[in-house]
């Protein structure tokens, strides 16, 4: 299409992607269901099975939420939706995976293409991890482990100037992974959301760090990169560890509520009044999402 109405072939490439997504997000509006109680292609079997699996992993919130704007505040207040957002080498694969394989020696089409595999080995690594993840509950361990990984993708193609082993390490690097711990349906999509826009930030930062006077091993760009995934990794074990001390408050009763008391405050009740006062478990739930004291994070 280079040429066609007198706009380059490369340009047409981000206006036709831009287009099918605006077209995806018109068509979701009415395809993707808010929540298993009103999704209509489900049947009353299915959805109850939906709902208890859902709640079984501390998502209460699956059986239906009304907004409240005091969701958003919640997400943009809690620590956690910040250390989920370091996804920064995200867009670094794009600027400089073609060029390494154009040193394997193919040029033009055929090394953009075979960039694909690592994206679809990123994808495959994703799906399995997910389900690795929520098989063995300890997505946290899982995290760090991945993390190291992509430091180790990240070192060999700093230090490498062998293009196969550079191309290999791709792979490596591109198994990075970051999880979050939120309750409530539009507090988890506000933390989604802010985590995916920090990641297109980032794009920003992978555009200028990888200059083409470094070209065709962008040490420089792979130096800021491994620093992006050692933050990870670092964030990711504060992240674990602040959630287990989390955990264990809970444990102890430190995070209880006072549930249908009125207004008969006396003894323990009233150390428990400041993590607030509700007419019911169910309410306190609601409210307070995964800062209520049945919340348990994932580890």
């Amino acid at each position: 299409m280079n040429g066609v109405a007198g706009r380059t072939g490369w340009s047409w490439i981000f206006i036709l992607e831009g287009l099918f997504t605006i077209l995806c997000a018109i068509v979701s509006f009415w395809v993707v269901q808010d929540f298993p109680e009103t999704a209509k292609f489900l049947t009353d079997a299915e959805r109850v099975f939906v709902i208890r699996r859902l709640r079984a992993d501390m998502q209460f919130s699956a059986g239906g939420e009304q907004f409240k704007m005091k969701y958003v505040w919640q997400s943009l207040k809690d620590w956690k939706t910040y250390i989920a957002s370091n996804d920064g080498p995200l867009y670094a694969f794009s600027l400089f995976t073609p060029t390494i394989i154009s040193q394997v020696g193919y040029k033009a089409t055929a090394a953009n293409l075979l960039s694909v595999p690592v994206y679809v080995w990123s994808c495959i690594v994703t799906v399995f991890i997910g389900f690795l993840g929520d098989r063995l509950g300890k997505r946290g361990y899982i995290n760090l482990a991945l993390f190291s990984t992509g430091l180790v993708g990240y070192i060999i193609l700093i230090s490498s100037s062998n293009p196969t082993l550079s191309y290999f390490a791709c792979y490596l690097a591109a198994s990075a992974w970051v999880s979050s711990n939120t309750e409530g349906s539009y507090k988890r999509g506000v933390t989604l959301a802010m985590a995916i826009g920090w990641g297109n930030i980032n794009g920003a930062v992978s555009a200028n760090v990888y200059r083409a006077q470094d070209a065709p091993w962008f040490r420089f760009g792979h130096g800021i990169v491994l620093a992006y995934i050692a933050i990870g990794w670092i964030s990711s074990a504060v992240f674990m560890i602040q959630l287990k001390l989390e955990n264990d408050r809970r444990d102890r009763g430190e995070r209880n509520e006072v549930i249908g008391c009125g207004d008969r405050l006396e003894g323990d009740t009233v150390k428990a009044a400041k993590n607030g006062i509700y007419e019911s478990t169910e309410a306190a739930r609601a409210d307070k999402g995964d800062a209520w004291s049945g919340f348990r994070y994932t580890l």
